[in-house]
C-alpha cells in the first residue's frame, strides 16, 4: 500500500474494507460474540496464524473485544465494539451496491476486472 494511503483515514478504511478476513470477521461477530474455532469454522480456509493476526488488529484498533471467562476449560469469546458495529454499516453499504450495481453481473460473467488504483 502507498505510504500515503497507510497514514489516512481515508486509506485506513480501505485497508480494512480490502481484507477479505477482516470483513468475514466483522459480519461472522455482527451475529453475536464467537469462539475463536467457531469464527475459524465459519470463515472457511483461513488459517489460525492469519485468523489470529487480524483478531489481534481488530483488538488494538478497538473494534473488537476479547473476553476470556474464568471456566474450566477456559473460554474466549470474541465480540464487536462500537467501530466493529459501525463498519457493519458500511458492509450493509457494501451488499446494498452490489445487490443494485452488480447482480446483473453475475450472470454476464463470472468475473469482474479489477481496476488498477
Amino acid at each position: 500500500m502507498p505510504e500515503a494511503c497507510a497514514t489516512t483515514p481515508m486509506g485506513q478504511a480501505i485497508h480494512l474494507i480490502g481484507d477479505v478476513w477482516i470483513l468475514l470477521i466483522i459480519i461472522n461477530l455482527l451475529r453475536g460474540p464467537k469462539r475463536f474455532n467457531e469464527l475459524r469454522e465459519l470463515m472457511g480456509n483461513v488459517s489460525p496464524k492469519t485468523l489470529s493476526q487480524r483478531l489481534k488488529g481488530l483488538e488494538e484498533s478497538q473494534f473488537v473485544e476479547r473476553r476470556a471467562f474464568a471456566e474450566i476449560p477456559p473460554r474466549v469469546e470474541y465480540h464487536l465494539l462500537e467501530k466493529g458495529r459501525a463498519l457493519g454499516d458500511v458492509i450493509k453499504a457494501l451488499e446494498h451496491f452490489a445487490e443494485h450495481n452488480l447482480s446483473s453481473l453475475e450472470a454476464a460473467s463470472p468475473h469482474i476486472p479489477t481496476p488498477h488504483l
